[in-house]
Protein backbone atom coordinates (compact mmCIF):
# COMPACT_ATOMS: atom_id res chain seq x y z
CA UNK A 1 0.00 0.00 0.00
CA UNK A 2 2.76 2.30 0.07
CA UNK A 3 2.04 3.54 -3.73
CA UNK A 4 2.38 7.37 -3.31
CA UNK A 5 -0.36 9.12 -5.03
CA UNK A 6 -0.41 11.20 -8.11
CA UNK A 7 -0.82 14.34 -5.94
CA UNK A 8 -1.38 14.30 -1.83
CA UNK A 9 -4.52 15.27 -0.44
CA UNK A 10 -4.33 17.79 1.90
CA UNK A 11 -7.51 18.20 4.67
CA UNK A 12 -8.41 19.89 7.33
CA UNK A 13 -8.33 16.45 9.18
CA UNK A 14 -8.09 18.01 12.87
CA UNK A 15 -10.43 21.11 13.04
CA UNK A 16 -10.57 23.70 10.48
CA UNK A 17 -7.03 25.35 9.51
CA UNK A 18 -5.49 22.20 10.55
CA UNK A 19 -4.05 20.54 7.62
CA UNK A 20 -2.87 17.14 7.50
CA UNK A 21 -1.36 15.76 4.27
CA UNK A 22 -2.17 12.27 2.87
CA UNK A 23 -0.21 10.21 0.14
CA UNK A 24 -1.21 7.01 0.16
CA UNK A 25 -3.36 4.45 0.72
CA UNK A 26 -1.78 3.04 4.23
CA UNK A 27 -1.84 6.87 5.43
CA UNK A 28 -5.54 7.42 4.27
CA UNK A 29 -6.53 4.30 5.88
CA UNK A 30 -5.17 5.50 9.15
CA UNK A 31 -6.98 8.69 9.07
CA UNK A 32 -10.16 7.11 7.95
CA UNK A 33 -9.72 4.29 11.13
CA UNK A 34 -8.19 6.76 13.90
CA UNK A 35 -8.96 10.22 13.15
CA UNK A 36 -12.41 10.26 11.08
CA UNK A 37 -14.86 12.60 12.03
CA UNK A 38 -17.61 10.00 11.07
CA UNK A 39 -18.46 6.54 12.37
CA UNK A 40 -20.35 5.79 9.40
CA UNK A 41 -21.04 6.39 5.94
CA UNK A 42 -21.20 5.37 2.14
CA UNK A 43 -18.41 6.61 1.38
CA UNK A 44 -15.92 6.17 4.42
CA UNK A 45 -16.91 2.65 4.03
CA UNK A 46 -16.30 2.17 0.34
CA UNK A 47 -12.87 3.91 0.84
CA UNK A 48 -11.91 1.38 3.87
CA UNK A 49 -12.37 -1.27 0.90
CA UNK A 50 -10.49 0.50 -1.59
CA UNK A 51 -7.56 0.96 0.25
CA UNK A 52 -7.54 -2.28 1.56
CA UNK A 53 -7.98 -3.44 -2.13
CA UNK A 54 -4.62 -1.37 -2.48
CA UNK A 55 -2.81 -3.85 0.24
CA UNK A 56 -4.15 -6.87 -1.97
CA UNK A 57 -3.07 -5.08 -5.22
CA UNK A 58 -6.61 -5.57 -6.41
CA UNK A 59 -6.86 -1.95 -6.92
CA UNK A 60 -4.75 1.08 -8.20
CA UNK A 61 -3.56 4.23 -5.51
CA UNK A 62 -5.27 6.68 -7.37
CA UNK A 63 -8.45 4.65 -6.84
CA UNK A 64 -7.83 4.76 -3.59
CA UNK A 65 -7.55 8.80 -3.47
CA UNK A 66 -10.31 8.85 -5.65
CA UNK A 67 -12.61 7.11 -2.96
CA UNK A 68 -10.93 9.20 -0.02
CA UNK A 69 -11.55 12.10 -1.51
CA UNK A 70 -15.16 11.37 -1.49
CA UNK A 71 -14.69 10.04 1.90
CA UNK A 72 -13.99 13.69 2.67
CA UNK A 73 -16.67 15.20 0.97
CA UNK A 74 -19.35 13.15 2.41
CA UNK A 75 -17.65 14.29 5.84
CA UNK A 76 -17.58 17.70 5.32
CA UNK A 77 -13.74 17.91 5.40
CA UNK A 78 -12.01 21.15 3.85
CA UNK A 79 -9.90 19.90 1.46
CA UNK A 80 -7.15 21.91 0.23
CA UNK A 81 -6.09 22.01 -3.43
Amino acid sequence: MENRWSKPVILALEGPGKFTTISNATEASWALIEDWPLEDGVALDRALLVCAAVAEGKKSAEEARRAFLFAAAEAGIQVRD
